[in-house]
């Protein structure tokens, strides 16, 4: 799947590689120190939000989920 940005989509795939990876070899197996693709997710994260701007997608009131954020209350 691309992502929002053309721009951003090699960003994407390096992230999702990146975490796919983490999360097969370290996190099932019990290894949860850490998160070695946090700097690859900002990347991707700045570049979308460039995306966002320059599209003028409305995003008003939406929370947006990343590295050591909490996840919101239900």
């Amino acid at each position: 799947m691309n992502s929002v940005g053309e721009a951003c989509t090699d960003l994407k795939r390096d992230y999702d590689q990146c975490f796919n990876r983490w999360f097969a070899e370290k996190f099932l197996k019990g290894d949860r120190s850490g998160d070695p693709c946090t700097e690859t997710f900002r990347k991707y994260q700045l570049c979308v939000q460039k995306a966002i701007k320059e599209k003028d997608i409305p995003v008003d009131g939406v929370e947006f989920m990343g590295p050591n954020k909490d996840k919101p209350e239900s």
